[in-house]
């Protein structure tokens, strides 16, 4: 980036093109509309951020993004099914599935997958959290939405092994996304698809 620009400018041109997907190019060209905002819009924008890690917490039942710590959306909603959990990798994952509008199950998120490269063994997982949910009683399947990769693969073997003592239903999505693929960016449809054709593990 130019030396010529203010530094102010040009530490958020470098916060901006730290975020997935944004290169230079477009962390300038947000940068450059940004300046452009009125002053009570980028204050606005700036409480925004500096809250969102006090502000977004965990929920406490299955893991999606909920406000300071109470049950998230979903969890509260009296029309989930709630015999059924669908586990994920991530929050982000829930969203992409719900907007395929045929899951009307509960989550669960593991918060990532096991990757014994990258130091992710089963104690960074919330895998005692699933297992004590299903115990608990009135679980009747467990869907495995997790990537079609081999830790994604590995992962659901690991916790179709775990839950075999509570002699729940555990099935997989059904092929249609690619190998090595994150579901967070697969299409609605192709989710759906891949949940209603599930298969048992």
């Amino acid at each position: 980036m130019s030396s010529k620009y203010p530094e102010p400018l040009k530490e958020l041109v470098d916060f901006l093109k730290s975020l997935p997907g944004i290169g230079l190019k477009n962390a300038e060209r947000l940068a450059f509309s940004m300046l452009k905002w009125p002053q009570d819009k980028l204050e606005a924008f700036g409480d925004s951020v500096k809250n969102l890690k006090s502000s977004v917490t965990s929920c406490p039942e299955c893991g999606n993004l909920s406000s300071e710590g109470v049950l998230c959306s979903i969890c509260v909603s009296a029309s989930r099914d709630r015999s059924v959990i669908c586990v994920i990798e991530e929050s982000l994952q829930i969203y992409t599935i719900e907007s395929g509008g045929l899951f009307k199950g509960v989550y669960h998120v593991l918060g990532g997958k096991l990757s014994p490269l990258s130091g992710r063994g089963a104690e960074s997982l919330t895998t005692d959290l699933l297992h004590r949910r299903v115990s608990f009683g009135g679980v009747n399947e467990v869907i495995l939405a997790l990537s079609p990769d081999v830790e994604g693969q590995a992962t659901s073997v690991y916790i179709s092994e775990i839950l075999k003592d509570t002699n729940v239903k555990v099935s997989v999505l059904a092929r249609g996304l690619p190998a090595g693929s994150d579901i967070s960016y697969a299409d609605s449809a192709t989710i759906a698809a891949a949940i209603s054709g599930r298969k048992s593990l």
